[in-house]
């Protein structure tokens, strides 16, 4: 408590000297060093923002629309799809320029090729492309081809993929193994981005140091362990301001700038805090424009009422509460003699948890309860929708009598398993087993390293554990394949959870546009895995995120990464 008071002293000394903002510049904090600046390698929160403020994509995400909806970018509409959904044809904008570069012809334009230049370098083994999952298997000849060129540059040149076609310089079209209506997601992802041969060959496929874009801005500085500065690329005329949005849009005002040519500040500046008292301190004397808060700093931003507090207000600082696409539940190893084969069980132990009390003491009420074991933002999410269990300590008592363990007589001591090995893991942990305790469950708690808890997810060696997921793309085929019996260990079922229904439902889904036809089969499918109970669904995580009076336009979303090119910096009101 003294610290935190002391800190309190620091950030009212430092506020009373705010520094104003009186460039057109936006100013962010990372939280890590970054990783890597190559587009076919950058796969986290840190790297993504810093990489599409240079690199585009065929398709963004709209940023004034939930839930999440597509819309063209460097494509010039929504693609062509044929044959059953094994080809897409993709017709690209004409004109769009490259950043410049010495080793680029002067005023170098975007082509078809460009992009199957990208796939090349997601299968070519020695890039060690982090989204070669997307597209393994799921594209004509690819696997072959990064099976023939293996790591040979010369081949990689030379060697042609079947499953691309380029018939004008602004045609792509991709041949699939089979319908995947989830690749318009990854085409909406860095690692598809348009890469010009020239550079891979003068750079020898090292974009390490080096943004080779066609993005709002152009990186000027940068140090991995410091930070990356962009300044506004002056020929950029690839996208405008939204002039369509939801119902948070319009009554936010955010729609001022419909229309207008992106983007609307000149400068980013990214820099490396690994400290949130750094990062909070710097925003708190107004050299930062934006920050997600941490738990630890819930106090001293907000109110018991989870408000902002008065002094924040009075500085114009505004907050934004977003959720996100990571979400928690308690799972269950179904080839456990014990959890897996006693449905009753399973549903004692959904009953004796107090789930409010979870969240109030884990993210100090920041999650958001699970109705349902679709997030939002989820295409098909239900609001609602609605949990088979509750919180009710006598109904847990019962069920368990019924399962033929009364009172816990009989019943094994079980295990419970967290993914890291921390003190709030611990404390996690304590909290789930004292819950099973007051039904007469014995239980203990299990610590893991993460790596070590993924090791022994994947060989089976969890009973009971807390399981979670980030996706990587709001479609609900990213979450269901986790209950697909087609996807036991190594694949990501570690639940090892199997139902026939569930398995045929997910095979529809999977390859569904969204619709109400795939909507209803998200619900049918939902129906069966509430009762079989291989998960008790906890929370949504959510997200505090501070913004200075100053800043327009600013929606937060852990999917959209380009939103730089949106934000405007406005006199203080």
């Amino acid at each position: 408590m003294k610290n935190f008071l002391a800190l309190l002293l620091l950030v009212a000394t430092v506020a009373c000297t705010k520094a104003k903002n009186d460039s057109n510049e936006i100013r962010l904090s990372l939280a890590s060093e970054i990783p890597t600046i190559d587009p076919a390698g950058c796969y986290d929160t840190v790297c993504g923002p810093v990489v599409s403020n240079s690199y585009e994509t065929l398709f963004e995400y709209e940023y004034l629309k939930r839930p999440y909806q597509l819309r063209p970018l460097l494509a010039e509409d929504m693609p062509l799809i044929e044959e059953n959904g094994r080809k897409i044809t993709i017709k690209i904008k004409k004109n769009i320029p490259y950043h410049p570069q010495t080793f680029l012809p002067a005023g170098r334009l975007v082509t078809a090729q460009d992009f199957v230049t990208a796939f090349k370098r997601q299968a070519f083994v020695p890039t060690q492309g982090k989204g070669w999952w997307l597209f393994e298997k799921r594209i004509q000849g690819l696997d072959a081809w990064r099976e023939q060129v293996k790591n040979d540059m010369d081949a990689f040149y030379k060697t042609p993929i079947s499953g691309f076609e380029t018939p004008d310089a602004h045609t792509l079209v991709i041949r699939l193994t089979q319908p995947f209506p989830q690749l318009m997601y990854s085409l909406a992802m860095s690692f598809t981005s348009p890469i010009p041969e020239e550079a891979v060959r003068h750079l020898n496929n090292d974009f390490g140091r080096v943004m080779v874009g066609t993005g709002p801005f152009v990186l000027k500085d940068f140090n991995p362990t410091q930070q990356a500065i962009f300044e506004r690329f002056a020929d950029y005329k690839t996208s405008t301001y939204p002039t369509q949005g939801d119902r948070f849009a319009n009554e936010q005002g955010m729609l001022a700038d419909a229309g207008k040519r992106l983007p609307l500040v000149d400068k980013v500046s990214m820099i490396v805090m690994k400290e949130q008292q750094t990062s909070w301190l710097n925003f708190m004397s107004g050299k930062l424009e934006l920050l997600t808060i941490t738990k630890d700093y819930y106090q001293a931003a907000l109110g018991p009422d989870g408000k902002l507090l008065k002094e924040l207000v009075d500085k114009k600082v505004q907050m934004q509460v977003a959720p996100t696409l990571i979400y928690w539940w308690l799972a269950f190893n179904m080839k456990d003699p014990v959890v897996g084969k006693n449905l009753l069980l399973r549903q004692a132990i959904a009953h004796a948890v107090d789930i409010e009390k979870f969240i109030k003491l884990f993210t100090t009420n920041a999650g958001q309860r699970a109705n349902s074991i679709y997030p939002p933002g989820v295409p098909g999410y239900n609001p609602s929708a609605e949990l088979p269990y509750k919180y009710d300590v006598e109904k847990a008592k019962e069920l368990l009598a019924k399962a033929g363990f009364p009172g816990g007589k009989g019943l094994p001591e079980l295990t419970f398993d967290v993914r890291g090995n921390s003190s709030l893991h611990r404390q996690i942990s304590e909290f789930v087993v004292q819950e099973l305790n007051k039904i007469g469950i014995p239980a203990k708690p299990s610590m893991n390293s993460f790596p070590v808890f993924l090791e022994r997810s994947r060989r089976g060696e969890l009973q009971f554990w807390h399981g979670g997921w980030v996706l990587d793309y709001p479609d609900a085929e990213n979450i269901l394949q986790l209950l697909a019996s087609s996807n036991f260990p190594p694949g990501p079922n570690n639940t090892y959870y199997a139902n026939k229904k569930v398995d045929a439902l997910f095979e529809k889904i999977r390859i569904s546009e969204d619709g109400p036809e795939k909507y209803r089969m998200m619900e049918d499918l939902e129906v069966e895995v509430n009762r079989d109970l291989p998960w008790v669904m906890l929370y949504y995580s959510r997200n505090y995120i501070l913004s200075q009076g100053r800043v327009g336009n600013f929606r937060y979303s852990d999917m959209i990464f380009n939103s730089t090119k949106y934000l405007k910096i406005t006199e203080q009101p």
